[in-house]
């Protein structure tokens, strides 16, 4: 009796079934296992030359070239005077970065509550109207399109109608991050807590004011935990439009890579990295402030 009460009470029970993580996992791992397939059955793939002598003996002699190693003069990070020379285009780096996250947080600042669901057409609308889904659709739109575009492309076209320096640059980086921190902003605003909205709605207030006094105050800190993220990610990405003739370190090290500058090179690197640093720290700052 018992035995037939256990199996009645194990068929009653629910079977499991693989869920949407589930069948991602098992997506991600039949991906990964067909690329390293094509990688190791292909002969033209490169995996084999990482077993090579002649790779490595490749890499140790341009690794002497980079470092300045029995060089005839010392390397260029051992210079005083190249330390000096490397100010003003640090400079323009920095001044690239701060100029395209400026024009991210304005851009993002006028366009992401209206790109936001729940004010365009949810619980926070006043009206549903057509016009505020149009505006909807439209933001969203050229969320997707300007993200969806790389800043190295971004400032090939650019380029071609501003001169170049710093300006292009800022404009490539602008808009490539934009759409990105613009969704981020919007989503932000469709994940908070409506309550705080609609008590300023019963008391009588407009849209204007329960947008600025209920919406703005709690989706504030988590924009600008968003912008000085990309701002990070901006300040290593300058290095990729200067290829383009954008200005900045990113030129400096085309010129000294088409020269074969090796150890201007490795100066320009740690140049760089002390610029990221003090981005990172500053970010850092920044953010437990808006918090």
């Amino acid at each position: 009796m018992n035995r037939q009460a256990a199996l009645s009470q194990s068929a009653a029970l629910p079977k499991p079934r693989i869920g949407f993580g589930g069948i991602s996992l098992i997506l991600f791992m039949s991906l990964a296992a067909a690329s390293w397939d094509f990688i190791l059955s292909d002969k033209d793939s490169g995996f084999a030359s990482f077993f090579r002598v002649e790779t490595w003996a490749g890499a140790g002699a341009f690794l002497t070239r980079f470092l300045g190693v029995n060089g005839a003069e010392p390397p260029a990070y051992l210079r005083r005077e190249r330390w000096a020379d490397m100010v003003g285009p640090a400079y323009e780096t920095l001044a690239m970065s701060l100029l395209a996250a400026s024009m991210v947080g304005i851009g993002v600042l006028v366009t992401f509550m209206p790109a936001a669901r729940n004010v365009a057409m949810g619980e926070l609308s006043a009206s549903h109207s057509f016009s505020s889904r149009i505006l909807f659709f439209l933001i969203r739109s050229v969320y997707i399109f300007v993200r969806g575009v790389p800043e190295l492309v971004w400032a090939m076209l650019i380029i071609f109608f501003l001169s170049p320096g710093i300006l292009p640059g800022a404009v490539a980086l602008g808009l490539h991050n934009f759409g990105i921190v613009g969704k981020l902003s919007a989503e932000v605003v469709e994940n908070l807590d409506p309550r705080p909205a609609r008590a300023l709605r019963a008391a009588g207030a407009s849209q204007l004011q329960m947008l600025a006094y209920a919406i703005l105050p709690m989706a504030l800190p988590g924009f600008l935990t968003y912008l000085l993220y990309r701002w990070e990610v901006i300040i290593r990405t300058t290095i990729v439009v200067g290829f383009v003739g954008a200005g900045g370190l990113g030129r400096e090290f085309r010129l000294s890579m088409s020269w074969f500058q090796y150890t201007d090179v490795a100066l320009l690197l740690a140049v760089y990295l002390f610029l990221v640093i003090f981005v990172d720290l500053c970010s850092a700052w920044m953010r437990k402030l808006a918090r």
